[in-house]
């Protein structure tokens, strides 16, 4: 029986070295990293390297599951095809037992909740008209011209505080 332990971050500025350490941790003897969306399972050339590489009684360790309930049911489902499992180290649960995978399966809808979730929360950023100075991610400078000239002025320090 192999471990193989799979470690994603979604941006550069994050440190995947991190999680490659927790999975050895776990007993992982082989990791494979990459630095993708977890949006969803597309575009993750090392999951899907890790999956042609398990065999019945394997077992694939992450760190979190995904945010998409879809991808996380489908990437159960071929594991189960395979014979293989799923462990994720928070929360510890495991596919190797019907009450793992009933756990994972409402994992994965929470996560896919709070992916909407944040989504929601970004839309009205990105709403924000354009005709009141805004751009997609801050106001143009003219705005922030505008609103300085606006402000009251400074006041003066009392004396007794000038050095």
């Amino acid at each position: 029986m192999a471990r193989v332990g799979y470690a994603r971050v979604g941006t550069t500025d994050q440190d995947v070295d991190i999680q490659i350490a927790r999975l050895k941790a776990a007993g992982c003897e082989i990791v494979r990293s990459e630095t993708v969306s977890g949006a969803s399972r597309e575009g993750r050339g090392e999951l899907e390297t890790v999956m042609q590489f398990l065999r019945a009684g394997d077992e694939l360790v992450v760190l979190r599951l995904g945010r998409s309930t879809r991808d996380v049911l489908n990437l159960v489902h071929e594991l189960d095809a395979k014979g293989a499992y799923l462990r994720v180290l928070e929360p510890e649960v495991t596919t190797a037992g019907d009450m793992g995978r009933m756990v994972i399966t409402v994992l994965g809808m929470v996560a896919d909740m709070e992916l909407k979730f944040i989504k929601d929360r970004q839309r009205p950023a990105s709403r924000r008209p354009r005709s009141k100075g805004y751009t997609r991610a801050a106001r143009k400078l003219s705005m922030t011209m505008k609103s300085a000239a606006a402000s009251p002025p400074a006041r003066a320090r009392p004396a007794s505080l000038a050095t």
